[in-house]
């Protein structure tokens, strides 16, 4: 693979360190507000579940919601401080501020409170009064450790290699993959386990090896992948058809039972047709997009929702190949999925795992 071209290393101000983050994941207070507010608090008073009320001191509340099946958790103001999809495993929960940016690629800046982990196990009606939730939700509401927003991040332009014990780089900057003998587009198929440089075996017992020109190489889905399975421990298959769980590719993962369509596919194939409503998304849910003629109806990029950026756009971090690795860069388009851009364009569904 050609030499990766020199990354310059930029700085953030104002910031909180978080989680060993690089330079572009911040958490930071908002700094036009820091001399009208008082500082973000970086831990929320727990809440304490009560028979399964959902009450903190009769001030917040647990309310049912469709379109999809969901619970929210409310505020005594009103404001939603969580939610939680029926047979979804990821939750977004209310938290501290953070600043997510990339200026060497783009001018786009999320500010966000949304925390987007995932729960042991799938959300049903009610389960905020079962123990396994009662536990988790008080570890997790609140919590500064890392959420897959911040897992997602250590893999952008500039992210710092982080080891594990055996001293395997599990992040940092990765890159989209080689090139095609062609010099001018890059090979795809490059899944977690070629980023790791180790095999990996699956929970329905298949080992797959990675290839050494692949190494530190995460293609879109791959990086879903990483983020989500090998990080946050979804459950992942080998290929598209072997074990259950996350399929390998953004088709799999699109039409795959695993988790919620909130928005579906619709329209007549190949192409399909954007979704004319996208209000149902929220943070961290999967998005997928329609762009190659070449692969009849499949679907070809997946990507990670963010929310809004601080223009009032919805954005999304996915792993491209004109960037060459994780961005919310504008590179080939900027990533957005409102508007008339590229991406918003060819955008067609959307899943909540």
């Amino acid at each position: 693979m050609p030499p990766k071209k020199k990354r310059p290393v930029l700085h953030a101000v104002t910031v909180l360190a978080l989680l060993g983050a690089s330079g572009y994941l911040t958490v930071e207070l908002r700094k036009d507000e820091q001399a009208k507010t008082p500082a973000t608090q970086a831990v929320i008073d727990e809440l304490t579940l009560e028979g399964g009320t959902g009450r903190q001191n009769g001030k917040q509340t647990w309310e049912r919601l469709k379109n999809p099946e969901r619970t929210i958790l409310r505020g005594e103001n009103g404001q939603i401080l969580a939610t939680f999809t029926d047979r979804a495993r990821t939750a977004t929960l209310r938290g501290p501020s953070r600043t997510f940016s990339e200026p060497a690629n783009t001018k786009s800046k999320v500010i966000t409170e949304d925390w987007v982990r995932l729960m042991p196990q799938p959300w049903t009606a009610g389960a905020e009064k079962e123990q396994w939730f009662k536990s988790w939700f008080k570890e997790n509401y609140g919590s500064k450790k890392e959420d897959l927003f911040a897992i997602a991040f250590q893999y952008v332009q500039g992210a710092p290699v982080k080891k594990d014990a055996q001293g395997i780089p599990y992040a940092g900057d990765a890159v989209f993959g080689p090139f095609k003998p062609d010099g001018v587009d890059r090979l795809e198929q490059n899944d977690f386990y070629d980023y790791l440089g180790i095999s990996y075996t699956f929970r329905n017992g298949t080992t797959l090896a990675p290839r050494q020109d692949r190494y530190r190489a995460l293609d879109c889905s791959g990086f879903i992948r990483m983020v989500m399975g090998y990080r946050a421990r979804y459950p992942l298959m080998a290929t598209n058809a072997l074990g259950d769980g996350l399929p390998r590719t953004a088709d799999g993962m699109a039409r795959s039972k695993t988790g919620v369509d909130v928005i579906k596919m619709q329209g007549p194939a190949p192409w399909y047709t954007r979704p004319t409503n996208i209000d149902v998304l929220q943070p961290g849910d999967l998005l997928f997009f329609k762009m190659d003629h070449r692969t009849g109806n499949h679907m070809d990029h997946v990507a990670l929702y963010l929310g809004l950026d601080t223009d009032g756009h919805r954005v999304f971090v996915s792993s491209r190949k004109e960037q060459n690795g994780p961005t919310i860069g504008d590179n080939g388009g900027v990533s957005r999925i409102d508007g008339n851009g590229f991406y918003a364009g060819l955008f067609r569904s959307a899943k909540r795992l």
